[in-house]
């Protein structure tokens, strides 16, 4: 049910974006030198809110307008620096956009119906303010590139906060894992491949691609009909850019296999270095045989660590499977922050959860079947505890890392504070008096003068 209402409230959102471009007279909600915001502009950002899940506040319309204010800013800027991104960028971003959009939608054609519009033509009228928008995040990462601080800035920036408002920490853990993922033989493999060629041969006998891939492809390109948009030879591993930039356009590839299963593709079009392909997906899936000489890979990897006769760090180097971790001895890195120190309340994973949770510092669980959520691939995973932080207060001793975060994140917002201060007060900015009660504006406002309607 849930499905269906999410479903419902994208087409709405669309809709409404569609009647605004058409139906609505324009006009201008602000000025920041040279350049004009537009009440339609606000309203397809506010569409876009509302696309993505937001709900609708029409207070929310005061944020965006800061937002394309602080946009404009930083962009004229880049123009005066030479600040550039490439159309090939901005064509990253665009299909970007153009994926998540149309996998919300349940398909092109549902995306199409509700736009009005082709999704070439939504496109290039999206591109001039996404061209802008990827200038001013270059400018704003240009302002700040330099900004580091010191172990003294980060002890004097720690004295500097109220002891009574310190943050307090969960429970922290280091840890390390080491992934054996299950191998399939030549003939185990082979069920998966002849599936990926009935439907390779479905399309030769002339059913549509589009139709196949919707069906039956098991990537997330699925619901597009298994387009993957315009890009470049480095973004596909090598065996699936040997088929993509071989072919000529209209081409249907053979079978072929890589690390995410059996794939076929056909090309649709080619515009220099990048090529535009769509493609089905049968992913592979271990056996239950494979699973036990996986299992047995494993255990006797757990023996030789658990009596002694080899260390974690050295057995995940050398047997991992997982790249990520294997060449730093096995240990874990936060996703949001880089740090080896991982609060339990991120391990999302019940399975992960359980395995770690019983374990003292410096031991090793016992070989855990876990499933990854995002992938759906499966693995034998053995885990090692390094630390285990109680919770406590934060300290300068125990929290260096996340302060010292703190402390430049801190000195990154005065910096940009300072820019933009300067910027406008050097820069005409009249902002519309349907938005003089916006909070998030005061400071904009009182920059430049109040526009009449």
């Amino acid at each position: 049910m849930k499905k269906h209402i999410g479903l419902t409230a994208l087409l709405l959102t669309v809709a409404f974006l569609s009647f605004s471009q058409e139906k609505l007279v324009d006009r201008i909600v602000a000025t920041v030198g040279n350049s004009t915001i537009l009440q339609s502009d606000l309203e397809m950002q506010y569409a876009q809110a509302l696309a993505e899940g937001t709900k609708p506040n029409e207070e929310m319309k005061c944020s965006i307008l800061q937002q394309l204010l602080t946009q404009k800013l930083l962009a004229q800027q880049a123009v005066i620096d030479s600040i550039e991104v490439s159309e090939s960028q901005v064509d990253d971003e665009l299909n970007r956009r153009i994926r998540y959009m149309t996998q919300r939608a349940g398909g092109k054609e549902n995306l199409e119906s509700f736009l009005n519009r082709s999704l070439l033509q939504h496109k290039e009228e999206m591109r001039p303010s996404v061209a802008e928008l990827l200038k001013a995040q270059r400018m704003q990462q240009t302002i700040v590139s330099k900004i580091d601080v010191t172990p003294q800035e980060v002890k004097k920036y720690f004295e500097s906060l109220d002891a009574d408002s310190l943050p307090y920490f969960d429970t922290e853990i280091e840890y390390a894992q080491l992934v054996i993922n299950p191998v399939l033989t030549k003939e185990e493999k082979q069920i998966f491949k002849d599936k990926a060629e009935g439907y390779r041969q479905q399309v030769l006998n002339g059913s549509d691609f589009g139709t196949i891939a919707r069906l039956y492809s098991e990537d997330g390109s699925a619901p597009s009909g298994g387009d993957l948009g315009f890009a470049t030879r480095e973004s596909y591993v090598k065996e699936f850019s040997a088929q993509a930039f071989r072919l000529k356009e209209g081409d249907i590839s053979p079978v072929f296999e890589t690390q995410y299963g059996f794939h076929f593709l056909q090309v649709l079009a080619r515009r220099g270095e990048e090529v535009n392909v769509r493609h089905v997906l049968v992913k592979t899936k271990p056996t239950s045989t494979a699973l036990q000489r996986t299992k047995a890979k494993i255990d006797s990897i757990y023996d030789n660590v658990t009596t002694g006769k080899m260390n974690f760090s050295s057995a995940a180097s050398l047997y991992s499977d997982d790249n990520f971790t294997k060449y730093n001895g096995g240990v874990v890195t936060s996703e949001y922050d880089g740090s080896t120190l991982i609060p339990v309340t991120q391990l999302n994973d019940v399975t992960v959860f359980n395995a770690i949770d019983p374990l003292k510092s410096g031991e090793t669980s016992k070989p855990v079947l876990v499933t990854d959520k995002r992938t759906g691939e499966t693995s034998y995973v053995l885990y090692y505890l390094k630390s285990r932080i109680p919770p406590h207060k934060a300290s300068l001793e125990q929290d260096f890392a996340k302060i010292k975060e703190a402390a430049k994140q801190n000195k990154t917002n005065i910096k940009l504070s300072e820019w933009f201060e300067s910027r406008k007060d050097n820069t005409f900015i009249d902002v519309n008096s349907d938005f003089m009660n916006c909070q998030e504006l005061e400071d904009w406002v009182s920059t430049g003068k109040v526009a009449k309607n």
